[in-house]
């Protein structure tokens, strides 16, 4: 099994990422730095995490501080509200959905020539239906509407 850690810059709607055997804090900085190295200029910058341990101890604090790198955790159980999750839809879809990879080596090449085409092809129709499903799929698990109010 891997782990993929995902990069999303919102400005540019580039998807990139870096995939690990396993989790933890060590990854999730090599993460982190690959996205300060795609904003070299030094302007701060901020970063949505889920509240993995991994993501939140200190040594991730200390990287940030330094780094002019503002972290921003989404609530527990709050998928839904961060931008990057409509993404994994299209990518799991498009590279591991009725796939059968001989090894993680030719998953994370098919993975990245993935990523290649849809940075390419941002607004394709195809990656443009593939996230509004999952963002509908998203928001459905927890019963959240845009725009209405919470059923009391």
């Amino acid at each position: 099994m891997t782990y993929f850690h995902g990069c999303y810059s919102i400005g540019d709607d580039t998807l990139w990422g870096i995939n690990h055997r396993k989790k933890g804090t060590g990854n999730t900085l090599t993460a982190l730095t690959s996205i300060r190295a795609a904003r070299p200029d030094g302007q701060p910058i901020s970063v949505i995490l889920d509240n993995l341990s991994a993501h939140t101890g200190a040594t991730i604090r200390r990287w940030a501080a330094r780094n002019n790198v503002e972290l921003c955790f989404t609530p527990t159980y709050a998928s839904w509200a961060n931008p990057i999750e409509a993404h994994f839809g299209p990518l799991r879809q498009f590279t591991l959905a009725n796939s059968n990879h001989p090894n993680h080596v030719v998953q994370t090449r098919e993975l990245h020539r993935y990523l290649r085409w849809r940075n390419a092809h941002a607004r394709h129709p195809d990656v443009l239906a593939a996230k509004r499903r999952e963002r509908a799929r998203i928001r459905s698990e927890k019963g959240h509407r845009w725009g209405r109010p919470r059923a009391a």
